[in-house]
């Protein structure tokens, strides 16, 4: 049997069984904030890192050599504290991501077969996953915006995440929690079709090494 390939419909429709709109929610939530956790110091040093602008000066300025000497400037500021400051903005941006990630992708794939636009096969999650990847953009924009602006301060114009989203649509209205969602479209989506993608290769061949040897 091909790895990438099924025997027949029912084996597909067997498979899509284990789908389910909850789980995948939690599950993609929680491996998004887990991820947030760990790679927060190292998105706030890369965010201070390009805010940083000798010709333009705007907002916060922290001149930052090398990643390593940004690491160890925020700690000398603030110790572990200082490096995980802001951590709560980015559970936030990478937990809605994660969970609308999944559900959204799979949404529009049951949707393009049941209704017959399109067969199962590699062309059906290219199509698929670049809705995830647009949905992902509109969900996770807001918290990006939120996310950017705790991370590039120093003093405490912000208490948290909620006290800056409150504060950037007083000041600047609703628009302003989706600036730069096209530039963030074009991040986030091809990461998402690839990551989809490349998920759906690696269950249907888990699927076709679990029919041969645990059938």
């Amino acid at each position: 049997m091909n790895a990438f390939a099924f025997r027949n419909s029912s084996d597909i429709q067997d498979f899509h069984k284990v789908q389910n709109i909850p789980i995948n929610v939690a599950a993609g939530a929680l491996s998004g904030m887990a991820g947030a956790i760990v790679g927060s110091p190292f998105y706030l040093v890369k965010t201070r890192m390009q805010s940083f602008s000798q010709a333009v000066q705007i907002g916060e300025q922290t001149h930052y050599t090398s990643t390593w000497h940004g690491l160890k400037s925020v700690y000398n500021e603030g110790g572990i504290t200082g490096l995980f400051r802001g951590v709560d903005a980015a559970i936030l941006r990478t937990g809605a991501g994660s969970a609308a990630q999944l559900p959204i992708y799979n949404f529009f794939k049951h949707e393009l077969l049941d209704h017959g636009w399109m067969n199962e096969g590699l062309s059906l999650h290219l199509v698929a996953s670049l809705f995830a990847g647009f949905g992902v953009g509109v969900v996770m924009n807001p918290w990006d915006v939120i996310l950017t602006r705790v991370y590039n301060q120093h003093g405490d114009l912000y208490s948290g995440p909620i006290d800056c989203m409150v504060k950037t649509v007083k000041t600047e209205g609703l628009g302003a929690l989706y600036k730069g969602f096209f530039a963030q479209l074009l991040r986030v989506g091809p990461h998402t079709v690839f990551t989809l993608t490349f998920m759906e290769q690696t269950m249907r061949m888990m699927h076709a090494v679990e029919t041969k040897f645990l059938a």
